[in-house]
């Protein structure tokens, strides 16, 4: 039995870039205390570069997207299923290229709102539907 009850979102893309962000982190302190700009120059490079790893690791499917994945893929050595076509609503996905899109000047159909004076018709046709059944 797991730990943890939830999906938390532990991943090999999370701990990678926050340990190599900890170290960028590390660095650019160093510089601040010894008055370095190379160094602090360097930990905001290290950081760049976690930044660039994360994201590398996130799209070959050692990250994870938005929302909660299914139960079988909670443990953090587990490669997301959903990663090679994209996240619905990841940012880092939609940078990629992927993520999924509607056709090239696709309108999504929205509902209209309704007005209080006027009768509930849709809601009408429905109950007839349901009651033929």
């Amino acid at each position: 039995m797991s730990a943890h009850q939830y999906d938390h979102g532990h991943t090999v893309a999370g701990w990678v870039g926050c340990g190599i962000a900890t170290v960028g982190a590390g660095v650019a302190g160093l510089g601040v205390c010894t008055v370095s700009g190379v160094l602090i120059a360097g930990g905001v490079a290290i950081g760049v570069v976690s930044l660039l790893v994360t994201w590398a690791l996130h799209l070959s499917g050692w990250g994870k997207g938005p929302g909660v994945r299914p139960r079988a893929e909670w443990g953090w050595r587990v490669r997301d299923s959903a990663a090679p076509g994209g996240h619905a609503e990841c940012l880092g996905c939609r940078l990629a290229g992927r993520g999924r899109r509607r056709g090239a000047g696709a309108v999504e159909p929205v509902m209209p709102a309704q007005r209080e004076s006027e009768p509930e018709t849709v809601a009408a046709a429905g109950a007839g539907a349901d009651s033929a059944r």
